[in-house]
């Protein structure tokens, strides 16, 4: 597969320019993908390798190549070549005429599996609620960026990242464009269900606080309950509409309150969580073998 991308991408990035990198970025690949890297390395020197370490996540791997660039534009895509390099020409034109530093592939029909799209589409919706930043679920990271936008993004420092929200954020102009979204070429996803929640979350808390908010919320709610639920009780002792004092309203309340002080203490501990991950300072990936650079 490796070979038929970086043949896909110089056959396509030819027509622009003679002059790019094509920087592919190994992060820790259990199949033969490093060595299938170097020999496209060996066999052309505009083709450059970084192998991360260990497996450090998407989105950190996509850093780890973003430092590596130094063109004017970059095209950011995806290995399995479900991104098309077919694209990146009709990319390059609509950036340079309309004068934007942003072009974003928008997919007409996503070529993925069901939980994938479900998955993909509950994420949007909870995140455009919790953040207030309009995602668009046929939006991923396959697109072109001017290299300032790239600098920008770079110098973010927060360890949790999400190419395309990173982009949504530091603004400049953009723009999408309608692209075919390609079968995968060979092998499989690596995202099951506990690594996409892992990242919704992930995501989530580090782009908002919303959370913190809704639980206070909540917690004001539960005391107005609370305080018409004792003048109820209060009212029917003195009417003798009580027989068995308490029972009820007492289990209820215990497993009700308790599980939602829980659950408030346990979205505050996923952000201090963050904050103790912030403050550590290690490193967002760490690069163990690069070829060509």
């Amino acid at each position: 597969m490796v070979h038929e991308l970086v043949t896909r991408i110089k056959d396509n990035v030819s027509k622009i320019t003679n002059d790019f990198d094509v920087i592919l970025v190994n992060d820790a690949s259990p199949d033969l993908s490093w060595q299938m890297i170097l020999k496209e390395c060996e066999a052309d020197k505009c083709v450059k390798g970084i192998n991360l370490s260990r497996n450090f996540g998407q989105h950190r791997a996509i850093l780890a190549g973003l430092n590596y660039a130094r063109g004017e534009w970059v095209i950011v895509m995806d290995c399995d070549l479900q991104d098309r390099p077919e694209e990146i020409p009709n990319l390059y034109k609509k950036a340079v005429a309309g004068g934007y530093d942003v072009v974003q592939g928008e997919r007409k029909e996503r070529k993925d599996k069901f939980l994938k799209k479900l998955s993909s589409t509950l994420f949007n919706i909870v995140f455009r609620y919790l953040s207030g930043i309009k995602t668009n679920k046929k939006i991923a990271n396959f697109g072109i960026y001017s290299f300032k936008v790239i600098e920008t993004i770079c110098k973010m420092p927060e360890r949790d990242r999400a190419f395309d929200v990173q982009v949504n954020y530091v603004g400049y102009k953009a723009t999408t464009m309608p692209i075919e979204h390609g079968c995968r070429f060979e092998g499989k996803s690596s995202y099951n269900l506990i690594k996409l929640l892992k990242l919704a979350f992930g995501t989530i808390i580090s782009n908002t606080n919303k959370p913190l908010r809704i639980m206070v919320a909540f917690g004001f709610v539960m005391s107005f309950l609370s305080m018409i639920m004792a003048l109820y009780n209060v009212i029917a002792y003195f009417l003798g509409l009580i027989e068995v004092e308490g029972f009820t309203s007492t289990i209820f309340s215990i497993w009700f309150v308790g599980g939602m002080l829980m659950m408030q203490m346990g979205i505050v501990g996923l952000y201090i969580g963050k904050i103790f991950d912030q403050v550590k300072g290690r490193p967002l990936y760490i690069v163990m073998e690069e070829v060509n650079v």
